[in-house]
């Protein structure tokens, strides 16, 4: 079995809901998904490879970081295809552990990952731990492909500010560091898989959608 870090991101919001989808093939109800954030998602980078493969850091971003950009483009775009993208393999669960990483910075030999963000809204405290299982996860499939990582990740968001004459859009960009932990990754793997193994968890006090598959299996 192959699972990804929104995969994960499930199974820690809701491991019923979790098992209905991975284990049974039930699906939560999904509502139309907006194609802003995917066309935001291409031009950033774009823009990042114009200056990796200038060699440059991008202005917005430099001295806010710690290392340089992954250099090589061709790993790189295997790695942000879902497809072919980063693999840990956990012989101990038998599972495996794939997704696609946006970029990647390198430091002193040691590699951190690296995600985009567009949001309406200022980035409040905190607000990044939001994506911490996620950045987990790219940290954990970093080292699958026997890479030393920093125990860092960064979130490079951009978050709209005004509208400029012409309908150009003013960006105001905000970078988030953030301790992130593979093992902790590794943990939720494994618990993830031990669940898909066992009998339905029970409907988790929390979830909205648990009334609606409570139907299809019997806690």
């Amino acid at each position: 079995m192959r699972l990804s870090p929104s995969a994960l991101n499930l199974f820690l919001e809701c491991p019923k809901c979790f098992y209905l989808e991975y284990k049974l093939g039930i699906h939560r109800p999904k509502g139309p998904f907006p194609s802003l954030p995917g066309g935001m998602d291409i031009l950033i980078k774009k823009h990042f490879d114009r200056c990796r493969l200038l060699g440059q850091m991008p202005s917005e971003i430099a001295g806010k970081v710690e290392g340089r950009l992954f250099p090589d483009l061709e790993i790189l775009n295997k790695w942000r295809n879902w497809r072919s993208g980063l693999v840990y393999r956990d012989k101990e669960s038998g599972v495996d552990l794939s997704g696609a990483l946006d970029d990647c910075l390198v430091a002193g030999g040691r590699y951190a990952p690296m995600d985009y963000k567009t949001r309406g809204f200022d980035v409040k405290d905190g607000g990044e731990l939001f994506y911490q299982n996620q950045m987990n996860c790219y940290e954990l499939m970093l080292q699958g492909q026997g890479l030393p990582t920093v125990g860092l990740a960064w979130l490079i968001y951009w978050i709209p500010k005004e509208i400029e004459k012409g309908g150009v859009v003013k960006f105001v960009i905000d970078v988030k560091k953030m301790s992130v932990d593979g093992e902790t990754a590794l943990r939720v793997l494994r618990a993830a898989a031990k669940t898909l193994q066992g009998t339905a968890p029970k409907s988790h006090s929390a979830c909205t959608f648990c009334s609606w598959g409570s139907g299809l299996i019997a806690d």
